[in-house]
């Protein structure tokens, strides 16, 4: 005789906002997904602490309405993402429900829909055989999935070896439907299908310790990939006060960078900001396929008047993704905007468990909750010897722009790249407004990375990216010696070094995200103009009085801009550059 599993169920015992506590009859754990019922409504619900027989939980929904009393039933899972194929061009709220099959333009509470489409059929390609031996995360097969070769994998959950049974030939199939059986040691089959779940607050990670090659991303963003320049499968943040730019930042390094798979999670910002997301990237150009930007991208909206429990889920769930596609052997780039909202959602949940609070309300956890998030970011060596990266960059919000926050601080000691905005460049219409003096990348330190940029770019590079940034420093000092002293009280030299500075901002950091040339620099773009301007900046220039400065440098930086614009090695690219060089011919000092 079999028993019967009965699952734990309870009642709601107080209620503090969007958390719920639960007087449950029956065992239950940490972390696992319960529904408390509202009248004829479901609400999804989350442990997260549990007291004797009380389950402490957060609901994903607004809990208006319910009452003590209510009925609760525990499901025995954690919250989990749906992996398979159709994810890519999807919209999905925090908990992974399918946004574009919900009815009616709002979200109801209560309502959740399937990630994936389960009618449809996928061209599926067998890339194992009948006896060979898999195990976890390893492909079986593949299925073409906008231009990206999704690969169907043996499901993560499954632990030791399996031999493939059997499994389907080449042809169309849904994803529920048994694509291969395997058999363990002790001939206990198990079918699997295109689909499977997992846990999105346990790292998915299945890979071989192996040295990780220190391989250059490529941004597009100019004052990011000579001066901070980021890694496959590396960390940076973006913080910066309100208005300088951090979405319309993320959003162009989402447009412009070197990675297979795009996935933005909005995480407690504004609803315009992401509607313009759902708006602007199916019709944009992919410069990378030529194909739609959004074929290889996945938005999980979480807007700032949506629970706030729900921020937590989104962060979580848009890192499984990755972490799946990862699995594949993509190079995946994860966007969050912003982690802030996200550490909010973590400090209101604190405080009403009453726990003991850290600087500024926030959890005393909160660096190491920060930190084990970045820390799913990365490079791995797959089981079959493919590679796969995760590269992660998330946004900060402190309040007032105040840079020694919290957030900022804890998540500095866990990224490794720190792109700071500056309110002063933003207001000056200096975009990107990236600090070039407070921002740095740790990746320059490594002498591994070094090497990469020698045999990249040229053997000098990191010699004159830091040229480059000494030059901003002394620029910086130079201008404010002319405040204080006023432009007759320095040297010329003085007002020259200043301008070297103007020089390089102008034309190196200063990027414009809507012209369609400009908003993307290839490296190799990136290098030449490099080189021009500090060929030019070394140029020993005559001038008789400070008066004669500013106005030879401003010609200047105009054909600079010109080239800009215009189409590397062109027509009008070169005609500018012959300009540029007539103007500075005649002030070259004679030596």
């Amino acid at each position: 005789m079999t028993a019967t599993l009965t699952k734990t169920k309870g009642k709601v015992y107080g209620i503090i906002s969007n958390l719920v506590i639960i007087d449950a009859d029956g065992p239950f754990a940490q972390n696992e997904i319960c529904y408390i019922l509202a009248g004829n409504t479901r609400l999804m619900a989350e442990v997260i602490k549990a007291e004797g027989n009380k389950a402490y939980t957060q609901v994903f929904e607004n809990t208006r309405g319910l009452k003590t009393g209510a009925d609760a039933e525990f499901t025995g899972h954690m919250l989990e993402a749906t992996l398979g194929p159709g994810l890519l061009s999807g919209n999905y709220d925090g908990l992974m429900n399918n946004l574009s099959t919900m009815d009616g333009i709002f979200i109801k509470r209560g309502d959740y829909t399937p990630t994936l489409d389960e009618t449809k059929e996928w061209y599926f390609t067998p890339i194992a055989a009948i006896g060979d031996r898999v195990a976890a995360g390893e492909w079986v097969g593949e299925v073409n999935e906008n231009s990206i070769r999704h690969k169907i994998m043996v499901p993560f959950v499954l632990q030791g070896q399996f031999i493939i049974k059997s499994i389907v030939s080449e042809g169309s199939y849904s994803i529920n439907k048994t694509i291969a059986i395997l058999t363990d040691q002790s001939g206990y089959e198990t079918q699997i299908t295109m689909t499977q779940k997992w846990p999105v607050k346990k790292s998915l990670t299945l890979y071989k310790e192996k040295p990780r090659p220190f391989i250059m991303m490529e941004t597009g963003v100019r004052t990011m990939d000579i001066l901070n320049p980021m890694l496959q499968g590396g960390t940076g943040f973006i913080p910066g006060p309100f208005g300088s730019g951090k979405t319309v930042l993320q959003q162009s390094i989402s447009r412009q960078a070197e990675a297979d798979i795009v996935i933005v999670a909005a995480c407690g910002e504004r609803a315009n900001e992401v509607v313009d997301l759902f708006t602007e990237f199916p019709e944009l150009d992919d410069p990378w396929t030529g194909r739609k930007l959004m074929e290889r991208t996945i938005i999980i909206a979480n807007t700032s008047n949506m629970p706030v429990a729900a921020r937590e889920a989104s962060m979580y769930s848009a890192m499984t993704l990755a972490e799946y596609y990862r699995s594949m052997g993509l190079k995946v780039l994860l966007l969050a905007d912003s982690t802030s909202r996200w550490a909010q959602a973590l400090r209101e949940m604190s405080n009403r468990l009453e726990e003991l609070p850290g600087p500024d309300a926030f959890p005393m956890d909160l660096p190491s909750s920060i930190s084990n998030f970045y820390s799913r970011a990365g490079f791995v060596y797959l089981n079959n010897d493919h590679t796969g990266s995760i590269t992660f960059i998330g946004t900060v919000s402190p309040a007032g722009g105040n840079l020694k926050e919290p957030v900022t601080e804890s998540t500095k000691k866990a990224a490794r790249c720190f792109y700071a905005l500056s309110q002063q460049r933003a207001d000056s219409k200096r975009y990107p407004a990236i600090d070039p003096i407070d921002s740095y990348s740790k990746y320059l330190e490594y002498t591994e990375f070094q090497k990469t940029l020698s045999s990249l770019i040229s053997p000098d590079w990191a010699d004159k990216v830091s040229g480059i940034k000494n030059l901003l420093i002394r620029g910086k000092e130079a201008k404010e010696q002319i405040n204080i002293l006023g432009d007759d009280g320095v040297s010329v030299d003085f007002h020259v070094t200043f301008w070297h500075s103007e020089v390089i901002d102008a034309v190196i950091l200063q990027q414009d995200a809507f012209d369609h040339i400009d908003s993307r620099t290839p490296l190799i773009r990136q290098k030449y103009m490099t080189d021009n301007v500090l060929k030019l900046i070394n140029t020993p220039f005559y001038f008789e009085s400070f008066e004669d400065v500013q106005p030879f440098f401003k010609k200047i930086i105009d054909k600079y801009k010109q080239m800009n614009y215009s189409e590397f090695e062109s027509e009008a690219f070169n005609i500018f550059e012959e300009e540029l060089q007539k103007i500075t011919e005649g002030k070259k000092m004679k030596l």
